[in-house]
């Protein structure tokens, strides 16, 4: 560690030391009423800080309501909140996406400005004539600066909705494709069974089928049949002779 690292550690130190229960409590409170969305916010970071930033003051303000050193009932939950903040801003891949949102809010809040100074003859001229000094002025203007917080805070929270609402999307359809199988298998479990039950039952079929190849041709016990018409009788005493007329 070299001497203006020692330095700093020592400062951090003696500044915790000096920090009341009461300071402790309202940080605690202050990190639990943040947009959750926003890791930024949660460190009381701008948001172009860089990533030796985000840990700096990430280890200043972890110490500061840290479980061990504040008695304040939800100062984990606090704790927990900063180091998600610092591992979201420390990943590039979520850092990149939330930066992306600050362009967007940007590109949104300068395309009004553009529209309110058309209006502005004054503010147009002054513009025109700083060669956009005026608008990068402005831009670092507390003003901009809280119009910026909370134009990002709407884009997040539409872009997280939009992403809630998609994923609600696709556990319905995983639920319907999960209900679609699990009807599928109990088609065919049941077909199963029932071509098990056929093939069970294919003996006894087919010895009732015999027996009624049998029984058939006999008739039945006691069953009264027709006699049957023996043409070849050479009496023939039963066939009808053709009546003669007058």
């Amino acid at each position: 560690m070299g001497s203006s690292e020692a330095d700093e550690d020592q400062l951090l130190k003696s500044f915790l030391a000096e920090v009341s229960e009461a300071e402790r409590d309202n940080e605690v409170l202050r990190i639990l009423g943040c947009f959750k969305l926003n890791p930024f916010e949660h460190l009381k970071l701008s948001f172009d800080s860089s990533p030796d930033e985000v840990k700096k003051q990430y280890r200043k303000l972890s110490l500061l309501v840290h479980p061990d050193k504040c008695k304040h009932p939800q100062a984990q939950e606090a704790f927990a909140a900063l180091a998600k903040a610092q591992q979201l801003l420390l990943d590039p891949q979520e850092r990149g996406y939330i930066l992306d949102q600050v362009t967007a809010a940007k590109e949104e809040l300068r395309a009004k400005r553009k529209k309110e100074l058309k209006k502005d003859s004054a503010s147009k001229i002054k513009s025109l004539v700083d060669e956009g000094k005026y608008e990068e002025q402005f831009e670092r203007s507390d003003e901009f600066q809280q119009q910026l917080i909370i134009k990002v805070r709407e884009i997040l929270t539409d872009k997280e909705w939009r992403r809630r609402k998609m994923q609600m999307r696709i556990s319905e359809e995983e639920g319907r494709l999960k209900k679609d199988e699990e009807e599928t298998k109990e088609m065919w479990k049941r077909k199963r069974e029932h071509e098990e039950k056929w093939e069970e039952t294919r003996d006894q079929r087919v010895s009732s089928w015999r027996d009624f190849m049998k029984t058939g041709k006999k008739g039945r016990k006691g069953e009264i049949k027709p006699p049957k018409l023996k043409t070849e009788d050479p009496n023939k005493s039963y066939v009808q002779r053709p009546v003669k007329r007058n």
